[in-house]
């Protein structure tokens, strides 16, 4: 997937789970202008500094995909037009944020 990605035009950060924290896969990610956000393993001999904070925001991003698996209809993608998905999955946000405020 990564390599379908054209270069950016300006560094991204990109959060990326720590098993994919290879060297070949780092150095994709590097080559396409991202920044990789990822913590070495410990067993590392040239362990790289990373991003604390930002790697643990990545827990938000998969609590947020959890609960977009409750919603059957977008995990079994029903809607056959996209139109209508996004649609729907921007309802979903919107109903998942107003839980969030109760």
């Amino acid at each position: 997937m990564l390599e379908s990605l054209g270069p950016t035009s300006r560094p991204i950060q990109l959060l990326m789970d720590r098993g994919y924290e290879g060297n070949e896969t780092r150095q994709l990610a590097l080559d396409r202008g991202f920044i990789p956000v990822v913590p070495p393993l410990k067993t590392r001999i040239e362990p790289w500094e990373t991003d604390r904070e930002m790697y643990t925001r990545r827990n938000e991003i998969e609590r947020l995909f959890r609960r977009l698996k409750g919603f059957r209809r977008i995990l079994s993608r029903f809607e056959e037009l996209d139109a209508m998905f996004l649609g729907l999955l921007s309802f979903v946000l919107v109903v998942d944020g107003l839980r969030r405020l109760c």
